[in-house]
C-alpha cells in the first residue's frame, strides 16, 4: 500500500492503486526545448513536448530525459504545469552529430537511473522517442539498479523508410538498421504514426500485429486556427498583394528542397499566374547579418544557380508559437517531403485554413484528403508540384474549397484525443495488459 494521504510520484518500494503515476518520456538526441527548423529539430520535439504537457494534463505527470549539450543547461527545466526536462549528461556537454551518439547511450541510460533513484521516483511507463532512445530505454531496463516499468517504441521515422528514399550520401548507418530489427521485440508496445507505418513494423519486423497501436501527433488547435491574413502580412512586414507559398521545414534531403528549388522556375514560367509568386522559407540558421548559414546557404547557393534567388524569402527557424502568423500570411503550403512519418507541417496549415500541396507519401497520404483538405502530388515531381501550387493560387473556389476542408480534416488530429488515446494504451501496459493493447484508439478513419 502506498503512504496514507501519500499523492506525490510513486516512491520506490511502494505499491500503489493506481497504475500510473509517472511517465518518462525519453529523447536522446534532440530536446523539446530545442529551437524548431534548426537541426534535429522539428515535428518530433513538437510531438514530445505536446505529448508530455496533455498527459500532465490527464493527470500524469512526466519526465523528459534528454542529452545534456551545454554546460549552462541545467539539469532540471520546467517544461508546463507537471513536466520537467531533465537534462542527462553523456559524453562532452556539448552537440554532438545523432550519429555519434550510439557510444554514449550506456552512460545516459546510467545516469538516467540514477537520476530517479537520487529523486526517489519510479516511473510506470517509459516511452522512447527514436531508435536511440528506444535502446536508452532497454539498457535502463537492463541495468542493475533497473526500471522494471513496461516502455512504448515510437520510431518516428525508420532507417529503412528514409533509405529508401535518400541519396548515397543520406543514407543511415547499418547500426540503426539492426537495433530497429531488435527493438520492436524488446519494448512492450509500439506507437506508430499511420497505418503505412504499422504494416511496414507487421510485415518487415516481424511485430505482432496486436502490439502495434496507430495513433497518430497531433496538433495544437488552440495555437494554430485560421487568422487574419493582412494583419499577419503587416506584422510580418509581408506585402499585401504578392502570392506566398510557405515552406516550413529543417533543412534535410528528407524535406525534399530540391523539388521545390526545382519547381520554383516553372512556376515563375506559369502564364497563368499574373504575379509570380515568392517562396517564404521558415527553417534553418541566419547569421547576424540575416544571411543564410549552414546549410541553409547551401540552398541559398542552389536557388541562386536557378536564377530564383528573387523567388525565396528566408526567414530562418521561428519559435512555433510565431508559427500561426506565417501560416496565415500563405496562399498555400508546400510539404515536398521524400518521406513523413505523419506531416506535422501539413496538419498545422490545415488548421489554420490554408490549403497544402503535399507529396504522396508516407503519412502525408492519411493525412492530407487529396482535393477535399489539399493535393497530393508523386514526390520528387517538380513538375506536379509545381503544376499543384499553381491550381490553387490561381483558382480562388478550389483554394477556398480546399481550405474549408482542411480545417474539418484537421479536427481529427487535436492534441486532447491523441493524449488520451496514448494515455489508456499506458494504462493497459501499466496493469499487465498485453492482449488487445490498443483497443479502440485508432484515429484515422
Amino acid at each position: 500500500m502506498s503512504p496514507a494521504g501519500y499523492s506525490d510520484p510513486a516512491l520506490f518500494g511502494y505499491e500503489t492503486d493506481a497504475p500510473l503515476r509517472r511517465s518518462a518520456q525519453i529523447c536522446v538526441h534532440t530536446s523539446p526545448l530545442a529551437t524548431l527548423g534548426g537541426k534535429d529539430a522539428g515535428g518530433m520535439n513538437v510531438y514530445v513536448r505536446e505529448l508530455a504537457c496533455h498527459l500532465a494534463r490527464l493527470g500524469l505527470p512526466t519526465d523528459v530525459f534528454t542529452r545534456r549539450t551545454s554546460p549552462d543547461t541545467p539539469e532540471v527545466t520546467p517544461l508546463c504545469p507537471g513536466v520537467s526536462v531533465v537534462a542527462v549528461a553523456a559524453g562532452p556537454p556539448e552537440p554532438v552529430d545523432k550519429n555519434d551518439l550510439f557510444p554514449l547511450l550506456p552512460e545516459f541510460a546510467a545516469n538516467m537511473v540514477r537520476y530517479a533513484l537520487r529523486e526517489g521516483v519510479r516511473y510506470d511507463i517509459v516511452h522512447a522517442h527514436y531508435w536511440l532512445s528506444g535502446w536508452a530505454a532497454h539498457l535502463a531496463r537492463s541495468s542493475k539498479a533497473s526500471w522494471s516499468a513496461p516502455f512504448v517504441q515510437m520510431f518516428h521515422t525508420t532507417a529503412h523508410m528514409k533509405n529508401a528514399v535518400a541519396g548515397a550520401a543520406d543514407r543511415e548507418p547499418a547500426l540503426r538498421l539492426d537495433t530497429e530489427r531488435l527493438l520492436p521485440n524488446l519494448a512492450d508496445g509500439l506507437i506508430s504514426a499511420n497505418p503505412d507505418e504499422r504494416d511496414d513494423l507487421v510485415l518487415r519486423f516481424g511485430t505482432p500485429a496486436a502490439k502495434v497501436c496507430t495513433v497518430p501527433p497531433g496538433v495544437d488547435l488552440e495555437l494554430f486556427h485560421p487568422r487574419d491574413r493582412g494583419a499577419a502580412r503587416a506584422t510580418l512586414g509581408l506585402p499585401g498583394d504578392e502570392p506566398l507559398v510557405l515552406f516550413v521545414g529543417r533543412v534535410d534531403p528528407i524535406k525534399g528542397i530540391d523539388t521545390l528549388l526545382d519547381a520554383v522556375p516553372l512556376l515563375a514560367r506559369n502564364d497563368d499566374l499574373p504575379r509570380k509568386p515568392t517562396v517564404l522559407f521558415v527553417g534553418g540558421d541566419l547569421d547576424a547579418a540575416g544571411e543564410p548559414t549552414g546549410p541553409l546557404a547551401s540552398v541559398a547557393e542552389r536557388a541562386t544557380a536557378r536564377g530564383v534567388t528573387d523567388r525565396f524569402r528566408f526567414v530562418g527557424s521561428q519559435p512555433q508559437e510565431r508559427l500561426p502568423l506565417f501560416y496565415a500570411a500563405a496562399d498555400v503550403v508546400a510539404v515536398p517531403s521524400r518521406y513523413e512519418s505523419f506531416g506535422l507541417v501539413a496538419v498545422e496549415a490545415m488548421a489554420c485554413g490554408i490549403p497544402v500541396v503535399a507529396s504522396r507519401v508516407g503519412g502525408l497520404l492519411f493525412t492530407v484528403e487529396d482535393g477535399a483538405s489539399g493535393l497530393l502530388v508523386p514526390p520528387q515531381d517538380p513538375a506536379a508540384l509545381a503544376e499543384g501550387l499553381a491550381l490553387v493560387l490561381v483558382d480562388d473556389i478550389c483554394r477556398r474549397r480546399l481550405a474549408a476542408g482542411a480545417l474539418r480534416s484537421a479536427e481529427r488530429f487535436a492534441w486532447p484525443g491523441v493524449a488520451a488515446a496514448i494515455h489508456r494504451v499506458y494504462g493497459r501496459l501499466a496493469a499487465g495488459q498485453r492482449a488487445e493493447l490498443c483497443g479502440d484508439e485508432e484515429i484515422y478513419g
